[in-house]
């Protein structure tokens, strides 16, 4: 009945409300331009296509014939998909959350035409409930200030962006932060683990992988266990619990409860990206197999059903669905992951079923105790509520026979699914998030030693470098979909991209991947550098009100930390071209921030546990694919080593690209043919050698790292 000026984008979250009876506008010129001729405020909405409640208030709301008609009315409605436009996000996020002391999507802001803020929130239910205002409401109230108080709402606004400015402003440190800050950081989270259950702080519990490789590098640094032990247990009591899929491998984006549980359904690519690295590394340190094999399944999941045809990676993937092909528009969340008991009866059949209701905490009645609405029935999320050699034990078989027995659970119990309605998936490549995935696959590669996994990883940064990539301009852009890359990328579109292809070189060792992490690394400085120190998210001729060095690590991390690390991985790469510089220089801005709220900032703080180390330089002398250099790079690789660069000279064009780094690179050589090992700290190199057991020794400066995982 409706069609709107979404029906022009490319977003599927803009597309999925291009046919609500709301004359929508995407963000930009034309809806800008509209209010000030209208003399109108802007409704702004902001959200994304796999988030659950956004698709509650479109249903409720912008579906509504009589709301649409006061959106209509007395507003200029402004769609934004959050993923497309983190920048317009970020500032109005920072505005609700500064004014309500909270945020979270779907966001519904009113702005001047100008697009100053004066009045926000989340979800807004369509009619008051238990004093909560309800939409209409809201509208209508907000309309009749507009009208008969304009002059306040124009100075408050004013007066709201004057006063974020003064908070977000950054006051630099006079040295940069130290050993202390680190165990400031570790100190702050160790006050807020969960002993009971793993993870840091009560319910609703995120996956936030940046903590973890804080931890890991500060155990790394100090022989501290007991850190190491807060990464394990929260690791292990995420692959047990319901946030993992067990089916179809991968994690959902948080659990609802404190005991990782009940997941809100939704998956998203950042979160494969990262826990697989989180993961990885944990074998690394642990060599616990069981850490490997979660990792395969994030990344199993991800090549299987989040790749396109051109090798890049897709967004998201729905929390909700419908339950069966016959009621195609009856969609529920988590319908594609639960399980009634006879539905996995008939799946499995006898003994398996009884195996499956045992190890998968299955109950009759449905095992969702936390469902006060009904949602669920009398379905089960499946999580590990006894582990194999349990099972194995109560049924009276051998952990052989009972470990085969729940792999081919999985398998049938996968096939069955598939044949369900699949949730919805947003298929748009993101620049960011991509190079996440891009580092996930080239890590899966060197620490599994999967081929496939490393082309995964090539095959993403080549489309990428193709499609969003513009070498002569220095450009790069965010979005890419349905053969159309647009949006001029942001901090951590240029700094995430970077960073897979650092770790993509050191997985392939083709010098394509490290120069062009250079040139945008460049680009990034050139666009978003403050002279003062740190890293602005947007360019400077951006329309957003507010200009924001982000540095909040949470469910991704910020372009500041990763922009950081990347600097000082090139800083012991390439010497003489102030990467190291600009790195301190960012760390000293942060220094606040850094030693007054550590746990705001945990990426951050193991970018600072890398420039406070000495890292080390390990140049291999030797062909790129021959066996002598892979038994060299599995001796690195199988270790947990975070402050090493890796290079490979393997022939004249390789030695002389990275000479132009490190010119003595050009005098190291394989000795006798052999693939040859050269160990540098500060540019000066141990001694060459063709022995893995002598490199892993000249690797290995203290004993090994260990902890007890427990898994």
């Amino acid at each position: 009945m409706h069609t709107n000026s979404l029906i022009h984008e490319k977003s599927p979250y803009l597309l999925q409300h291009a046919h609500n009876p709301v004359n929508w506008l995407p963000w930009g010129e034309q809806a800008f331009r509209k209010a000030r001729e209208e003399d109108k405020p802007l409704f702004l909405s902001v959200g994304y296509s796999t988030c659950h409640w956004c698709h509650v208030m479109e249903r409720e709301s912008f579906e509504d014939e009589s709301v649409a008609a006061l959106l209509n009315r007395y507003y200029v409605p402004v769609k934004v998909d959050r993923e497309e436009r983190p920048d317009v996000d970020r500032v109005y996020m920072t505005f609700v959350q500064a004014t309500t002391g909270s945020g979270g999507w779907p966001m519904s802001v009113f702005l001047t035409p100008d697009l100053k803020p004066f009045f926000g929130g989340t979800y807004f239910p369509p009619a008051t409930v238990q004093g909560h205002p309800g939409f209409r409401e809201v509208l209508e109230r907000v309309a009749e200030a507009w009208r008969l108080d304009r002059q306040r709402i124009i100075e408050s606004s004013e007066s709201v962006i004057s006063q974020l400015q003064q908070q977000l402003a950054l006051s630099p440190g006079a040295m940069l932060p130290d050993a202390a800050t680190l165990e400031s950081g570790f100190y702050a989270f160790r006050r807020m683990f969960d002993t009971k259950h793993g993870g840091f702080g009560g319910r609703p519990k995120f996956p936030r992988p940046a903590v973890f490789n804080f931890l890991l590098r500060y155990a790394h640094r100090t022989r501290n266990v007991e850190a190491l032990e807060m990464v394990f247990a929260t690791l292990n009591a995420m692959a047990h619990g319901g946030i993992h899929d067990h089916v179809g491998g991968g994690f959902h984006r948080y659990a609802v409860d404190a005991r990782w549980f009940l997941p809100h359904f939704e998956k998203m690519l950042y979160d494969q990206a990262q826990l697989a690295i989180s993961y990885l590394e944990a074998y690394q340190v642990s060599n616990d197999a069981f850490y490997a094999e979660v990792a395969r399944g994030a990344l199993d999941y991800v090549a299987r059903d989040m790749t396109g045809a051109g090798g890049g990676f897709y967004s998201a993937e729905d929390a909700d669905s419908a339950p069966d092909a016959a009621h195609p528009d009856e969609k529920r969340e988590g319908a594609y992951y639960v399980w009634t008991r006879e539905e996995i009866g008939r799946v499995l059949g006898a003994p398996a079923a009884e195996w499956a209701y045992y190890h998968f905490g299955i109950d009759e009645h449905g095992n969702v105790r936390e469902d006060p609405h009904g949602e669920f029935g009398r379905r089960n999320v499946l999580y590990e509520a006894h582990s194999i050699e349990e099972t194995a034990g109560h049924f009276g078989r051998s952990v052989e026979e009972m470990r085969a027995g729940i792999s081919e659970a999985r398998r049938k119990l996968f096939e069955a699914r598939q044949k369900r309605p699949r949730p919805h998936v947003d298929d748009k490549v993101l620049t960011a998030w991509n190079g996440l995935m891009i580092s996930a696959f080239a890590k899966g590669a060197q620490v599994l030693g999967e081929p496939r996994y490393l082309e995964a990883a090539r095959r993403a940064a080549d489309f990428l470098l193709a499609s969003a990539w513009d070498e002569d301009s220095g450009t790069l852009l965010r979005r890419y979909r349905a053969g159309e890359a647009a949006i001029a990328g942001f901090l951590d579109d240029y700094a995430f991209f970077a960073q897979g292809l650092l770790d993509l070189y050191e997985a392939d060792f083709d010098v394509r991947y490290l120069e062009t992490a250079v040139k945008l690394t460049e680009a990034m400085r050139a666009r978003f550098e403050d002279d003062a120190g740190g890293f602005f998210s947007t360019e400077e001729d951006g329309d957003a009100v507010l200009r924001i060095k982000d540095d909040y690590d949470g469910a991704e991390p910020s372009g500041n930390s990763v922009a950081i690390r990347n600097l000082l991985r090139l800083g012991a790469i390439a010497e003489g071209r102030g990467y190291r510089e600009s790195a301190e220089r960012a760390l000293q801005a942060f220094a606040a921030r850094l030693n007054d709220a550590p746990v705001t900032v945990p990426e951050m703080l193991a970018a600072l546990a890398f420039a406070l180390s000495t890292p080390k330089q390990i140049v291999i002398a030797g062909a790129r694919h021959a066996e002598d250099t892979g038994r060299l790079l599995s001796e690195l690789n199988r270790r947990f080593l975070p402050n090493r660069v890796v290079l490979l000279a393997h022939d004249d064009e390789s030695r002389r690209v990275l000479a132009a780094y490190q010119p003595q690179i050009a005098t190291m050589e394989a000795i006798g043919g052999a693939a040859t090992a050269h160990v540098c700290e500060n540019y000066t190199c141990k001694l060459p050698t063709t022995d893995p057991a002598q490199f892993a020794a000249q690797l290995e400066a203290t004993a090994p790292l260990t902890g007890s995982a427990g898994a």
